[in-house]
């Protein structure tokens, strides 16, 4: 596994978490997508993940990292994902549920003989401060064309990302939409810009 420099000090940084964490996620749900480093509002979310029905956030506080960003974060991610995840390295295990929602998931990690671990301190629940709006906008325009045409809906093709995004959801039931979305960010192609 790939390892930051101060795994030997026992302090994992977040490069030493991450390939891990996905490799602990793969297995606990299966069909996943990750997005990295995504801007969410004014905050930049770590880790997107992506599931068949839903969007979850993901934030990592490592060893080395502290809360000062944390309550900003919070209030961004609560309004895209429909559940959240704090990962905290083992130093901040017994004190981050005092900086996240009770809805808010948390992981802890720690290395262990060598291996990096993860712990399930709570599992997330539905994040109710999250609105399908601000989900959709994650979308790109082309994406959310193909959705209109999934649903044999005008193309609008003048019309703003906002103005598509309510017309979705003003036809379309919401369980409908949230598996769409999410078809779309699997099926999502970056190298277009390559």
């Amino acid at each position: 596994m790939k390892r930051g420099t101060n795994v030997d000090d026992k302090v994992l940084l977040d490069a030493d978490i991450r390939e891990p964490l996905f490799i602990y996620l793969e297995q606990h749900y299966g069909k996943v997508r990750f997005l990295e480093e995504k801007i969410t509002g004014k905050a930049r979310a770590d880790v997107v993940m992506v599931l068949p029905d839903k969007v979850c956030g993901i934030e990592i506080k490592s060893d080395a990292d502290g809360y000062t960003r944390l309550a900003a974060q919070v209030r961004n991610y609560d309004k895209y994902y429909d559940e959240n995840y704090l990962v905290v390295g083992s130093t901040h295990a017994l004190h981050a549920s005092e900086h996240v929602p009770e809805y808010w998931g948390i992981i802890s990690v720690e290395l262990i003989k060598g291996e990096v671990d993860f712990y399930r301190v709570r599992e997330a629940k539905t994040n109710p401060k999250a609105k399908l709006k601000n989900k959709m906008s994650l979308l790109w325009k082309s994406e959310l064309s193909h959705i209109l045409a999934e649903n044999k809906m005008p193309k609008y093709a003048q019309k703003s990302k906002k103005f598509i995004a309510e017309k979705l959801i003003g036809k379309v039931p919401d369980e409908m939409l949230h598996i769409q979305i999410s078809e779309e960010l699997f099926e999502r192609d970056y190298t277009i810009f390559e």
